[in-house]
């Protein structure tokens, strides 16, 4: 089991650690910041507690490096506790470098404020202008689009009595289509009937022959066997 005050040492680690990334996010914060000054001054006052709770734990660190009873421990604590305050000095440096871009930031936005201030009656006689030009674009462009919405409509309307034509067309082609229709089957049932009446016609002219084959036959048979 660990002892309490490797623990509580693990713990001042921690939030060292977590108080470092703190103070250097809201240092970003201020590199970032273009005003007004109540939000630079905001951002100034919780990086002022951060540093208090940073320094805070790394003397309690420091104070647990010389309570170590072995020699060697102590002097790895102590060596952590100088890295930690090198990076503590190093963010306030950084601090007060966010802190002077920032400011400079904040005056140049003002004065280029005050710049735009005094040419507020160009920029209004040149919006006017814009907008006027801007006016006279769209009003062309509704124009085009009317000319080009009639066009369409014109071609629409051609292309209905295209279809139109090609319906009756169609309609013609159909009723035509019917009446050859009905010839077809006409003359299907004539070519039928002359079928059945050519086969009738070839059986009569069969059964005649057989006729008269037999004929022939009977009188052959009574004039050279008339015994039979």
């Amino acid at each position: 089991m660990a002892a309490p005050q490797d623990v509580h040492v693990r713990i001042c680690n921690q939030e060292i650690v977590k108080f470092d990334l703190e103070v250097k996010a809201l240092i970003q914060d201020i590199r970032d910041c273009s005003g007004p000054l109540s939000a630079l001054t905001e951002l100034n006052t919780k990086v002022k507690e951060k540093f208090q709770q940073l320094r805070h734990r790394i003397q309690e660190l420091e104070q647990s490096a010389k309570e170590q009873d072995k020699e060697s421990e102590k002097q790895v604590l102590l060596q952590e506790v100088e890295n930690h305050k090198k990076q503590m000095l190093s963010n306030q440096t950084s601090w007060r470098k966010a802190n002077l871009t920032c400011k400079i930031a904040i005056d140049n936005l003002e004065k280029a404020q005050l710049l735009q201030g005094g040419d507020l009656f160009r920029q209004r006689k040149t919006t006017k202008e814009s907008l006027a030009q801007t006016s006279s674009a769209i009003t062309e462009s509704l124009m085009g689009i009317s000319r080009m919405m009639s066009q369409q409509v014109q071609q629409s309307e051609e292309a209905m009595q295209t279809l139109a034509n090609s319906s009756r067309t169609i309609l013609d082609a159909n009723e035509e289509f019917k009446s050859m229709s009905g010839t077809i089957q006409l003359g299907r049932k004539l070519i039928t009937k002359y079928n059945r009446r050519e086969l009738t016609d070839k059986l009569l002219i069969f059964l005649a022959l057989a006729l008269f084959l037999a004929t022939v036959l009977y009188i052959v048979k009574k004039r050279l066997f008339p015994f039979l």
